[in-house]
């Protein structure tokens, strides 16, 4: 016979969010005390150590840690995506929690093909404009 309540299902179904949640706070916590601009600190890109081009993901360590300083500025002019990106991130981890409080045990995201089709085209069309020099100014400051 099962004796446990729904708000015992439910808070036990928040484990993993507060789990991501943990990883994630961590995470800016350890870019808001060791500073990712001093060179090499967290090793280099190996795409760019490679080809000398900045992937999508160039200048997101130093553009998180910007964000943890509120200089939002900062982070746009080190990686122009981090923003909306962690943006889209946190609201879907919202989402995410109340969808498990209800007992979905769904997924954090969950894309449909076009979608994903659309966010990497927008990945591989920022990494090509960011490495020709009409995009130079996206290119990690």
């Amino acid at each position: 016979m099962n004796t446990e309540t729904s708000a015992v299902r439910g808070w036990r179904a928040l484990s993993a969010p507060a789990g991501v949640a943990a990883v994630g706070v961590s995470a800016f916590a350890l870019l808001h005390v060791r500073d990712p601009h001093n060179s090499g600190s967290y090793g280099v890109c190996p795409m760019y150590a490679v080809t000398g081009l900045w992937c999508p993901a160039c200048g997101g360590l130093r553009a998180v840690n910007d964000l943890t300083h509120l200089d939002i500025g900062a982070s746009l002019s080190s990686n122009m995506l981090i923003v909306p990106f962690i943006a889209v991130l946190v609201v879907a981890w919202g989402r995410w929690v109340v969808r498990r409080w209800n007992g979905s045990t769904d997924r954090m995201i969950v894309l449909e093909p076009a979608m994903t089709v659309a966010v990497l085209g927008t990945l591989v069309a920022f990494t090509v404009v960011r490495n020709t020099p009409w995009g130079s100014w996206l290119a990690p400051a």
